[in-house]
């Protein structure tokens, strides 16, 4: 990999990663186009630039990263737990799953929901309007939503907004629950990978990691900013039909 590639992976990373449109698909697109092999040494940089996504989320949040906000983080770990459990139980069938047009119709379907959540979905007084006030039941809800992120381009969070909508929290909230609960996720998958493929760090050139890892970090942190502000004022009508479309796009490469 050189510092080129790092440079257009890193930049897919971080501003895919947080979005509801699935990083899995970016990254088949791109990896395709420059040329570059599924080995350990790709799975080792994809650790490096997720943790340099998690790291922009944690600035982003810096304020409810504290012992104040213990009962929200309790929370976070409630949604955290279906995921680890069926994660660590079914790991093997899940790769199982991986193929590109699994991807592709997944895009699909996971736009036409949003589409649907969206045509029904209206601002009501009594939805949460704050992250701190998401109740335990509601997190364990979204937690089970973000099992359908095992399903190859389905978007983790992507499943988690959905979920946290139909759950009763606005969509800010669903947002912010979301970006949250993407530290514990990723940061357990990432760090995983890390131990599974730690011994390719030894043989390469780390300066496109480096690159790539400070890229990520401000494409990320840039992303989940104007994501932000975005959805506080329009829906996620646009992220739906652009799932549509790519996913049509991928059935027919």
């Amino acid at each position: 990999m050189d510092i080129f590639q790092a440079i257009i992976i890193g930049i897919i990373e971080g501003f895919t990663e947080f979005l509801p449109i699935s990083s899995t698909g970016h990254m088949i697109i791109a990896s395709e186009f420059l040329g570059l092999p599924q080995d350990a040494t790709m799975k080792a940089y994809e650790v490096i630039i997720q943790f340099a996504a998690i790291l922009a989320v944690m600035l982003i949040y810096k304020e409810k990263i504290t012992l104040k906000k213990i009962d929200l983080w309790m929370k976070l770990m409630v949604a955290f737990l279906p995921l680890a459990v069926i994660g660590y139980l079914l790991k093997d069938q899940i790769k199982a799953l991986f193929s590109v047009e699994i991807v592709a119709w997944m895009f699909i379907i996971g736009g036409v929901v949003f589409l649907i959540v969206e045509y029904f979905y209206k601002e009501q007084p009594h939805h949460i309007k704050e992250v701190e006030k998401v109740s335990y039941p509601q997190a364990m809800w979204i937690g089970f939503a973000q099992l359908f992120a095992f399903i190859p381009g389905t978007s983790r969070s992507g499943a988690t907004i959905i979920g946290g909508m139909l759950t009763g929290l606005d969509r800010k909230t669903s947002s912010d629950f979301s970006f949250l609960l993407a530290i514990p996720v990723m940061g357990a998958v990432a760090g995983y990978d890390l131990l599974k493929n730690y011994q390719a760090f030894a043989s390469v050139d780390l300066t496109p990691f480096i690159v790539g890892f400070i890229v990520a970090f401000i494409i990320a942190y840039i992303t989940v900013k104007l994501f932000l502000s975005f959805i506080q004022k329009f829906s996620f009508l646009p992220f739906g039909i652009y799932r549509i479309v790519f996913g049509v796009i991928l059935l027919n490469l």
